[in-house]
């Protein structure tokens, strides 16, 4: 096929104030269309190699515990798991997760020169990006979620059964694992809207996405005012059990939670906000991409 640019401007009556409920319907016609394509199609491989990464060192750590006093210990567990979960789980698979399924969101569509049809339809650009938006958090959810708990439970079951037992019915278990499972929700909410954005500014989203993914990892290293223009500082201040960052890490103060967590979800509507703005004024050139 020619390069050529395809005019898909909506209707007129498109832009005039539409109901809530017509909205809605068409949120959930756009949502169901998408969560069949993120779960279903050939890109979705790479998605459910990313979310076993986690899981396959500890199917085979399960049959035999690893030398080394840490392991002997159940008390050294919940340090263990923290160190598993930030530095594996929340900034490499949910990080690259998210940016693979966000990113595809818009363009996947451009790839397969079929965003046209949306772009066609009767539809407000705004509804296309909220309903595009919610079946990929659906998505990451689902998948990341599923890791974090999956994760969590092959670490200590295995290897202190009866004890492990107590701790998640009686004990602080529980709390911890629906607490990093939150927080790895939070994650695909901030990170989901970042790379929303990313695939919609960029025709190459590689680079800001990996740009992105540096200024996460050196976080750590950053002055405490820096530390807060990012999404994993927040993400790390809602830890249960706090990770030390090394010997050269600037030391900040957490975040509280009740400023954390609505802070994160600000930014999100902030940036959703911005990717509305931007589909507006966006026009389709397939034979460019």
């Amino acid at each position: 096929m020619s390069s050529s640019t395809i005019d898909a401007k909506p209707a007129k009556t498109v832009n005039q104030p539409l109901p809530w409920s017509l909205w809605w319907r068409q949120i959930r016609a756009i949502f169901r269309l998408e969560i069949e394509k993120n779960f279903l199609s050939r890109r979705s491989i790479l998605l459910y190699l990313l979310a076993l990464i986690p899981i396959g060192p500890l199917v085979l750590l399960a049959p035999f515990t690893p030398p080394g006093n840490e392991w002997q210990d159940f008390a050294q567990y919940n340090m263990i798991f923290a160190i598993y979960y930030g530095g594996l789980i929340l900034r490499t698979v949910v990080f690259f997760g998210c940016a693979w399924i966000f990113m595809n969101l818009f363009r996947g569509d451009m790839i397969d020169r079929s965003l046209h049809f949306y772009f066609l339809s009767p539809v407000r650009r705004e509804v296309l990006v909220a309903g595009k938006y919610l079946s990929g958090l659906v998505t990451s959810i689902i998948l990341f979620t599923g890791t974090t708990i999956v994760a969590m439970l092959l670490l200590y079951l295995p290897h202190f059964p009866a004890e492990s037992s107590r701790y998640f019915l009686d004990g602080q278990g529980l709390g911890q694992l629906l607490t990093y499972a939150g927080i790895t929700v939070l994650a695909c909410i901030g990170y989901g809207a970042f790379f929303l954005v990313v695939g919609l500014f960029f025709r190459n989203p590689i680079i800001p996405a990996i740009v992105l993914y540096g200024w996460e990892w050196l976080n750590f290293l950053m002055p405490p005012l820096l530390k807060k223009i990012s999404v994993i500082h927040y993400l790390q201040s809602l830890t249960p059990v706090p990770v030390s960052e090394g010997p050269f890490a600037v030391v900040a103060e957490p975040t509280p939670a009740w400023i954390a967590v609505p802070s994160l979800i600000l930014v999100t509507a902030l940036v959703l906000i911005i990717a509305s703005r931007r589909i507006r004024h966006m026009e389709i050139r397939y034979g460019g991409d």
